[in-house]
């Protein structure tokens, strides 16, 4: 129960940083765009549709934000040049489409999108996919493309097995100073812990770090090597990075 508490206290932390980047990231949209300029004539003509209950007032509530975009529309509609093709897309069915058919525009709208012109949609992929396909396969993968973060049981699983393969190549480096004479084993009785000879291992204690290495090959079933430096140094990397993830110093590689 307390691991999958903390894998929730994880993923709440990740999920909460992902809303704030993609509220940042549509701030920087809107700071691209050109406000549109609400004149006098479109707050008359959307004060007129209110008046005369015509959609989107036809579900008596405060519409006048949706009112003010689709006269904003025929505004822009208005002051086309030829050759322009203007397209009306929202998700908004319930104010804008009608109601015997959710794709169709409401009758209090047909004189905006009768023109051959104009054009109403309540699918934006469709849309796009209509006008540019080529550059819509181009970013569907990004658009759609959702990055999962790994839980916190799965991270610490991992960063369990990389410090026991870093541990093991350091166990193997002494192992060879050991056969090649570099480093002695020694009686516990000669052990001197006031003056440590880095030159020597108790022989006990060889001996437990053995048969710890042999454990280590059989738990990660061979996977340990012998692999180049290039190789083991991404085996740190990954350990020290997986460190920092858990709230460890960068470059945190003890065992």
């Amino acid at each position: 129960m307390l691991e999958q508490l903390d894998d929730v206290d994880h993923r709440l932390s990740t999920l909460s940083e992902a809303v704030i980047d993609s509220i940042e990231h549509i701030e920087r949209l809107f700071e691209k765009v050109t406000p549109a300029e609400i004149t006098d004539a479109v707050k008359l003509r959307a004060t007129d549709r209110a008046m005369t209950k015509r959609a989107p007032f036809h579900r008596n509530k405060n519409s006048m934000g949706d009112a003010l975009l689709i006269e904003l529309f025929m505004e822009a509609v208005a002051s086309r040049a030829k050759g322009e093709h203007f397209i009306f897309v929202t998700h908004n069915t319930q104010d804008f489409s009608s109601p015997s058919d959710l794709r169709q525009p409401h009758s209090d709208f047909t004189e905006i999108f009768a023109p051959e012109y104009t054009s109403y949609s309540t699918n934006l992929a469709e849309v796009l996919k209509g006008l540019a396909p080529d550059l819509l396969e181009e970013i569907k993968f990004e658009l759609e493309f959702v990055m999962v973060s790994r839980s916190l049981n799965e991270i610490v699983a991992w960063e369990n097995r990389l410090e026991r393969q870093v541990w093991y190549n350091r166990h193997m480096v002494r192992r060879e100073a050991i056969e090649d004479g570099r480093i002695r084993l020694i009686p516990r009785e000669e052990f001197d812990s006031k003056n440590y000879d880095p030159t020597t291992i108790v022989d006990d204690i060889w001996e437990g770090a053995l048969k710890a290495a042999a454990e280590v090959e059989a738990e990660l079933e061979g996977d340990v090597g012998p692999w180049d430096d290039f190789e083991w140094g991404m085996v740190n990397g990954k350990l020290s990075a997986l460190r920092w993830v858990l709230g460890d110093d960068w470059d945190m590689l003890d065992t």
